[in-house]
């Protein structure tokens, strides 16, 4: 199983976003993935899940200078995208 590591971080005018990185891969800039918003997100892990047959997992951190405030947003979008992929789903 391939970890795929998901790092909230902080820019300068305090708006969060995640960067997305394959253990798998050496580190390097160009192995970093930026992701501005949730959907965002989960698109990019799910490409990135291709190259491996969707066997990934996901670890969470966060870096430093990253807020509770701006962790619970994120946690609150992840909530909001899960109850939506869900209600999809059924509807199906």
């Amino acid at each position: 199983m391939v970890i795929i590591e998901s790092v909230i971080k902080t820019n300068p005018l305090g708006r969060w976003y995640i960067e997305l990185s394959d253990t798998m891969k050496e580190e390097s800039d160009e192995n970093r993935i930026i992701c501005l918003d949730i959907n965002e997100y989960a698109q990019k892990v799910e490409m990135m899940g291709v190259e491996y047959n969707g066997e990934v997992e996901v670890s969470w951190s966060s870096d430093e200078g990253v807020t509770p405030v701006q962790i619970h947003e994120v946690r609150q979008q992840i909530m909001a995208y899960e109850a939506e992929i869900n209600a999809l789903e059924k509807s199906q």
